[in-house]
């Protein structure tokens, strides 16, 4: 059972999405200031005490970001995150994964991180952490740049043409938008067009982009249906870096 959220937190700035976050945790202090703290932050936690509730949950509800403890009854957050990710049926088994533990020993990050969560939470944390967290989730599970200006002088060889590559990317990005209901429902067309944006973004440094046009390539190449939570991200990670290649005044 979930815990019933409560209503007095700050609210989102207008026209910003509110994240749906999942918080597992077997302890109610930890629960209760990682759902509060969150709440705080403008997400919308749903919080619950053991890794079966978790699991079921997750399954039958889609969730930006599932914040899961390491040791809970019923199962720890490697056990949640694997039987997800082996389920392309479950609703958030595209979610992006913090793993949290009161105890973080030597190794133990580099495990996580290998095992698929996008960060590691040791506990007790602050506002700040989760904040990292929050944005760690609105760049799709990775912490790339929208915009790497080093990465585009690299490849494209001096200013000029990075600048001109943008502008095209830009055009590109523009008419993208417009499309991305269509081809959602076109595997073989989005694939061809992800295929053509990946280099694109690569000459233009677009690393944010990138990285979410390579979950949905690797999606698609599996043979997995093009699911409203990978696309979302896709999206957003698209609509930003068009407004961030918008001309300066």
């Amino acid at each position: 059972m979930l815990d019933a959220p409560a209503t007095d937190g700050k609210t989102p700035r207008s026209g910003t999405r509110i994240l749906r976050v999942l918080v597992a945790d077997d302890d109610p202090a930890s629960r209760r200031f990682l759902a509060d703290g969150l709440r705080s932050l403008g997400a919308d936690p749903h919080a619950c005490a053991d890794g079966a509730a978790a699991l079921a949950h997750a399954r039958s509800d889609v969730f930006d970001l599932l914040l899961l403890d390491c040791r809970m009854p019923g199962g720890g957050a490697r056990q949640i995150l694997e039987a997800l990710r082996s389920d392309p049926t479950a609703a958030s088994s595209d979610s992006v994964a913090v793993a949290t533990s009161a105890e973080v020993g030597p190794g133990d990050r580099q495990q996580l991180l290998a095992a698929g969560f996008g960060e590691v939470l040791q506990k007790p944390c602050d506002l700040r952490s989760l904040q990292r967290v929050l944005a760690l989730v609105q760049a799709g599970g990775c912490e790339a740049p929208l915009l790497d200006d080093d990465a585009a002088l690299v490849s494209t060889g001096d200013a000029r043409t990075m600048h001109a590559l943008r502008g095209l990317l830009r055009e590109e990005l523009a008419s993208l938008c417009g499309e991305l209901d269509r081809l959602g429902a076109d595997p073989g067309g989005f694939a061809e067009r992800l295929h053509r944006l990946r280099s694109s973004c690569g000459f233009c440094g677009a690393a944010a982009l990138s990285a979410q046009v390579i979950a949905l390539q690797q999606r698609l190449a599996q043979g997995q249906p093009v699911a409203p939570l990978p696309v979302q991200r896709f999206r957003e990670a698209l609509l930003a870096t068009l407004d961030a290649l918008e001309p300066s005044d």
